[in-house]
C-alpha cells in the first residue's frame, strides 16, 4: 500500500510541474507588458524598470544573460515611426516600412532616462546593416545583420554615428545584465510555488507577489477567500453527496412505482434547471420577496443557506440519477439476492452490501463534482456577495490582475490534481483489487 501511495504522489508532482509550466506559458506568452497595464499611459522610465523588476517580467523566458531595461529607450523604426521619448535624430534621414536610412553626417542619439544606483553595464543591439561608430567604437553589421555592442557604465548619452551613411537601422534596443543562468522568468515563477529561505522557516509556499490594482499580497487574500469558499463548497459537497445517495437508494426501493417516477422526474428537472435561473429566482422570491434570508453580504450562517441549498438542488439531480442506474445495476447480483433471502433487514442490505460494492462509482461521481462545484462558487459568491476564491477571481478578471489569475489557476490545479489523488487512494481503500492491479 505505501509504495502504491508514493508512486500516485510522484505522479501528481508531475502533472502539477506539467500544470505550472504550461500556466507559465500561457499567462507570459498572451498577457503582453503587466507592468504597462498597471502603471496606465506615458508611465516614467524609471517606475516602469521598477514595475517589471518587481514582477519578473524584465528577465527572459527561459534562458538569457540579458534582460530588457528602460535605462535607454529602445526604438523600433520598422513602423515608419521616428518619435521615442529621449531618442532623436540629427541630421538628414529616410523612413520607411523597412526602418529608417541615414545619411551622411546624421546621428541617432540616445539620452539616458534614468541613472540607476548600481550602474551596470549595456548591451546595445542594433538591427540593420551598415557601419560606423557608437560612442566612439567602430562597429559593422555581421550576416545576421546585427550589431552587439557592451558598453561600460551608463554614458549619459549613447550616439550612433555612421560612417558614410549607414545603410538601414530597423531597430535599436538596450539590455542589462542578469545575475546568472537561473536568473529568468520560469524560475521565478516555479519560486512561487516554493522557495527556500537562509532565515527561519527555511520554506516558504505560494509567494505571488502583490495584486497589480490594490498592491496587497496575493497569499493573504488568498488566505482569506479560502475559508468562506470552503464554508460554502463543504456543505454543497457532502450535501448533494448524502443527498444524492439517499434518494436514489429510496428510488430503488420502490423501482417501479410512483415514488421511483416522482423521484426521477425532481431529478430530471433539477437538472434541466439552469444554475443562474435557479440563483435570480432564490434571490428574488426567496430572498427579497419573502425575505426569508439576506440577499447579499457575508457575516453569520444565514448567509450561507440560501446559495447552500441552490447549490445542493442544482447538483442532487445528476447525482440521483448516476446513482440510481449503479445502485440498479449491484441489485440484480447474486449476493445481494443471498443477503435478502437470509432475513437480512433492509437498511443493512442496502447500506452495508449495496453501497460498499457500489463505492467505486460512487467515489468516481464524487470526484468529477469537485470542478463544477468550483465552477459553481463562482456564480454564487458574485451573486451573493460572498468574499470567497470565485468572487476574488472574478473581480481579478474584471480588472484584468494578472497576478491574481494566476495565483488562482495554480491554486485550482493543485485543488484538482490533490483530488485526483485522493479519489486514487479512495480507490484502493474500497476495493483492494484496483491496488493490486496496478502494481
Amino acid at each position: 500500500m505505501l509504495r502504491y501511495i508514493l508512486r500516485r504522489i510522484l505522479y501528481s508532482l508531475l502533472i502539477i510541474l506539467g500544470i505550472l509550466i504550461l500556466t507559465f506559458l500561457l499567462f507570459r506568452l498572451s498577457a503582453g507588458d503587466p507592468a504597462a497595464t498597471v502603471l496606465g499611459k506615458n508611465p516614467e522610465p524609471a517606475e516602469l524598470e521598477a514595475m517589471r523588476e518587481e514582477l519578473g517580467t524584465d528577465k527572459p523566458l527561459f534562458y538569457g544573460r540579458w534582460k530588457q531595461t528602460e535605462i535607454y529607450t529602445s526604438a523600433d523604426f520598422r513602423s515608419g515611426h521616428t518619435v521615442f521619448p529621449g531618442v532623436r535624430i540629427e541630421g538628414k534621414y529616410q523612413a520607411g516600412p523597412q526602418g529608417i536610412k541615414l545619411e551622411p553626417g546624421a546621428k541617432v542619439v540616445f539620452r539616458r532616462n534614468f541613472e540607476r544606483s548600481v550602474p551596470e553595464d549595456v548591451l546595445v543591439t542594433i538591427h540593420g546593416h551598415g557601419m560606423g561608430y557608437l560612442n566612439g567604437c567602430f562597429c559593422k553589421s555581421d550576416k545576421k545583420n546585427k550589431i552587439q555592442l557592451r558598453i561600460t557604465g551608463q554614458p549619459a548619452e549613447i550616439v550612433l554615428d555612421p560612417f558614410d551613411g549607414f545603410g538601414l537601422v530597423r531597430a535599436i534596443t538596450f539590455q542589462r545584465p542578469t545575475k546568472g543562468w537561473h536568473d529568468n522568468q520560469l524560475i521565478a515563477s516555479l519560486a512561487e510555488i516554493v522557495s527556500f529561505r537562509k532565515e527561519f522557516p527555511y520554506v516558504s509556499f505560494f509567494n505571488f507577489g502583490k495584486t497589480l490594482q490594490t498592491r496587497e499580497p496575493i497569499r493573504t487574500k488568498l488566505w482569506k477567500g479560502m475559508f468562506p469558499s470552503l464554508m460554502l463548497m463543504l456543505p454543497i459537497f457532502f450535501g448533494e453527496l448524502v443527498l444524492g445517495i439517499l434518494l436514489a437508494m429510496l428510488a430503488c426501493v420502490f423501482r417501479g412505482k410512483w415514488q421511483d417516477q416522482l423521484i426521477l422526474c425532481l431529478s430530471v428537472a433539477g437538472m434541466s434547471i439552469s444554475y443562474l435561473a435557479l440563483i435570480i429566482f432564490g434571490q428574488w422570491f426567496l430572498a427579497y420577496y419573502l425575505n426569508w434570508f439576506p440577499v447579499w453580504g457575508w457575516g453569520d450562517i444565514r448567509y450561507l443557506l440560501l446559495p447552500v441549498m441552490i447549490g445542493i438542488i442544482s447538483g442532487t439531480g445528476g447525482g440521483v440519477r448516476f446513482y440510481r442506474t449503479v445502485f440498479l445495476d449491484e441489485m440484480n447480483r447474486e449476493y445481494l439476492r443471498t443477503a435478502t433471502a437470509k432475513g437480512l433487514p433492509p437498511v443493512k442490505v442496502y447500506f452495508k452490501h449495496l453501497l460498499k460494492n457500489a463505492l467505486i462509482p460512487v467515489i468516481t461521481r464524487a470526484s468529477t463534482v469537485v470542478p463544477f462545484l468550483f465552477t459553481g462558487s463562482l456564480l454564487l459568491e458574485t451573486f451573493f456577495g460572498i468574499p470567497g476564491l470565485g468572487y476574488e477571481g472574478v473581480n481579478a478578471l474584471n480588472d484584468a490582475d494578472l497576478q491574481m489569475l494566476k495565483a488562482l489557476v495554480i491554486l485550482s490545479a493543485f485543488l484538482f490534481v490533490g483530488i485526483n489523488l485522493l479519489t486514487d487512494l479512495a480507490y484502493a481503500w474500497a476495493d483492494p483489487r484496483v491496488r493490486l492491479a496496478r502494481e
